[in-house]
């Protein structure tokens, strides 16, 4: 998703005030004891742990130099090697990060997110990397590309998965895959394949969500909206403004006939300045048959300011769903980039130093886990907060009453 070239430089991982300290250390010892199985031997176990918690430092940069010298080792060598040599499952460790999330943050109104993300990269011996376009710089870059599905709670959006999309240029260089480590019997899967595969993961290890959103790269994909209405999963997709409708005409063609009083003016969500306000508008259009109590519709949303920009959506959802739940359902795409923001910010996603396979996905998803785990750590320290003021309110009452 495009993002502005000016963008503000990164936040970094505050750090936590005293009173809070044991919490932290608490819920990392949660998090260590839930890895230690991964790791066979106790020098990665060790580190992993150590990994992590450089990832939540207030590091300058979070790259294997940084994260050695603050656990204290004279070279960057322990922390290269667990991610290069060592033994452990990237993949194992990602189904640790579903199953903390899961345990923390499960929310049935839930929204699923699909996005992906650039990592601007030099040279050309980085797995993936090539000339494309990064939604970090907004424009053609030297880059590496990342899949991501993101979980978007009241608590806040964590990443849950991720996939390495593999250009052309690298699909067909059998030698430059082998360079970089990566596996022989990945194909060339284009980003909506990826999507998909993150989502079938995601259903497999029991997550729910109300609704899957994405942008018009994903949206537009037949496959991908057939996978999710075989499941009965409800969505709100992006599509182009050139996506038929069925066998009708056009979107912007459907849409422009659409009466002045079909428009409504509602918020997209709450953003950095406050609502983020447009005008929508859906019309059921059942182009092919669904579920009974389900439906798909054509949602429309145009800008306050600018009328002639228009964003189309295809929705599948239930009958009696109305459109300023749609309108909050497609905003919600936006906690992704929140996601993203903070995971380059806070714990380093981006600040690897690896150029092989194993090395891109062992340290994305430890920046994964840390991600949620600043989630988690922060949700419990608001509901100490909520806690300690109702005690507070309690005495202040009581001590009222009996002055009274």
């Amino acid at each position: 998703m495009p993002q502005p070239t000016n963008a503000p430089s990164k936040a970094r991982a505050p750090f936590p005030a005293e009173a809070d300290l044991h919490t932290w250390a608490a819920e990392l010892d949660v998090v260590g004891a839930k890895l230690a199985p991964r790791f066979e031997r106790s020098e990665p176990r060790q580190r992993v742990l150590a990994y992590l918690t450089g990832l939540l430092s207030n590091a300058e940069r979070k790259n294997s130099w940084q994260l050695a010298e603050l656990a204290g080792e004279d070279s960057p060598d322990g922390m290269q090697r667990l991610l290069s040599t060592a033994h452990w499952d990237a993949d194992a460790v990602r189904d640790d990060l579903v199953a903390y999330v899961l345990e923390h943050l499960a929310d049935p109104q839930a929204v699923l997110v699909l996005d992906e993300t650039g990592f601007v990269k030099k040279g050309v011996k980085s797995v993936g990397v090539a000339p494309q376009y990064c939604g970090a710089v907004g424009k053609i870059a030297n880059c590496q590309i990342g899949v991501f599905l993101a979980y978007a709670t009241t608590a806040g959006p964590v990443l849950l998965d991720r996939e390495l999309y593999l250009p052309k240029a690298w699909t067909e260089d059998a030698e430059r895959r082998a360079e970089a480590g990566a596996p022989a019997q990945v194909s060339a899967r284009p980003k909506p394949a990826l999507g998909q595969a993150l989502l079938q993961r995601a259903f497999a290890a029991g997550v729910q969500a109300a609704w899957v959103t994405a942008d018009s790269v994903y949206g537009s994909v037949y496959a991908l909206r057939h996978f999710l209405e075989e499941r009965e999963q409800p969505f709100v997709l992006a599509v182009p403004s050139t996506q038929r409708v069925g066998l009708m005409d056009k979107a912007a063609q459907v849409v422009a006939s659409w009466p002045q009083e079909a428009w409504e003016r509602l918020s997209a969500g709450e953003g950095s300045q406050g609502p983020r306000w447009y005008d929508w508008a859906c019309m059921s259009m059942p182009w092919r048959d669904a579920p009974e109590g389900m439906t798909h519709f054509l949602l429309a949303r145009r800008s306050v300011s600018q009328p002639e920009e228009v964003a189309y959506y295809f929705v599948f959802g239930p009958t009696d769903v109305t459109l300023p739940q749609l309108a909050l359902v497609a905003g919600t795409r936006w906690q992704v980039e929140q996601a993203f923001e903070l995971a380059k910010g806070e714990v380093g996603l981006d600040e690897y130093e690896v150029r092989t396979w194993t090395g891109w996905y062992r340290h994305v998803t430890l920046a994964l886990f840390a991600l949620a785990y600043l989630t988690v750590v922060r949700l419990h320290a608001q509901r100490a907060q909520r806690l300690q003021q109702g005690r507070q309110g309690g005495r202040t009452n009581r001590k009222q009453q009996a002055r009274t």
